[in-house]
């Protein structure tokens, strides 16, 4: 495809070459107007006047024939125009700046998508890079989370042995010293052996057992002072399952205290059964203390 610079420059040598044919005819035709000598071909006539008066002169002498003129050689023709190049029509200039056009905006075109493709990747990776640290921020907060849940439960592990450890030791102190009675404890409220007290060592065992087992599984709260005493009413089916269990009065714990107490015995079940078949009651009133 030619461009603008190209066309200007063929039509520049166009017109050089026209303005030159048209010097070298202008030139030619100066020099062919220019006088030339008039010869006539054939002799010389020679005449000579006579007068009245006049005496007859002497005859000259015939002159000598001059020569012909030499003829002049043609003058040179001016060298023919050459042919101008065809003009182009307009149409195709046209057509050549419509096709320049659209080459013009096709590019366009093309680097319009290829920015947008470039921010598409752009912003594709951005979210990309967005998840990523989220997922690495979640997976951090589920590992403090975890470390978290790991001490808090080492930590409630260590507070239950420590507990049940003094539990233990409160019930060895306790088995050693006879327990006495509640003050001021009505006869119906007291704490009946099995077999209406006919084996009471087995009895006194068995309530041992179930002192022990809730003892083991109670969750003490830090403000649970020393000197506790609490009668429980513990309804179970044979096996030790524990059907209910209140607190009823005599008991000089808090809420928080007795509902940690039911929730031991809940824990404890099933109860100690296997060997106490002898002493075993549906329900019973179990003296819960805790001396501290």
């Amino acid at each position: 495809m030619e461009s603008f610079s190209d066309k200007t420059r063929a039509i520049i040598y166009a017109l050089l070459l026209h303005v030159i044919g048209f010097a070298l005819l202008f030139f030619g035709l100066i020099w062919t107007q220019t006088a030339q000598p008039i010869s006539i071909p054939g002799a010389v006539i020679e005449a000579e006047l006579v007068g009245p008066a006049s005496a007859p002169k002497p005859r000259a002498a015939p002159r000598p024939k001059p020569a012909p003129p030499k003829p002049e050689p043609p003058a040179p023709k001016p060298p023919e125009p050459k042919p101008e190049p065809p003009a182009q029509p307009q149409r195709n200039d046209a057509i050549e700046r419509e096709k320049i056009a659209e080459v013009a905006d096709i590019k366009a075109e093309q680097a319009e998508r290829a920015q947008e493709e470039r921010h598409r990747q752009e912003q594709i990776r951005l979210e990309d890079e967005q998840q990523k640290r989220e997922a690495a921020e979640r997976e951090r907060m589920k590992q403090l989370d975890d470390i978290r849940k790991q001490r808090e439960a080492a930590e409630k592990k260590r507070k239950i042995e420590q507990e049940k450890l003094a539990q233990l030791n409160d019930l060895q102190k306790q088995q050693v010293k006879p327990k006495p009675a509640p003050p001021d404890l009505p006869d119906s409220d007291q704490p009946r052996t099995g077999m209406a007290g006919n084996d009471t060592s087995l009895a006194a065992e068995y309530y041992a057992a179930i002192q022990n087992a809730v003892t083991q599984n109670w969750l003490r709260p830090d403000n649970s002072p020393p000197g506790l005493h609490c009668m429980l009413r513990i309804v179970q089916i044979p096996g030790g399952d524990v059907l209910s269990v209140d607190i009823i009065n005599p008991c000089n714990a808090d809420a928080q205290t007795r509902t940690s107490i039911e929730q031991a015995v809940k824990r404890a079940a099933p109860l100690p059964y296997k060997g106490y078949e002898k002493v075993f009651q549906r329900s019973i009133n179990f003296n819960f203390t805790y001396d501290g």
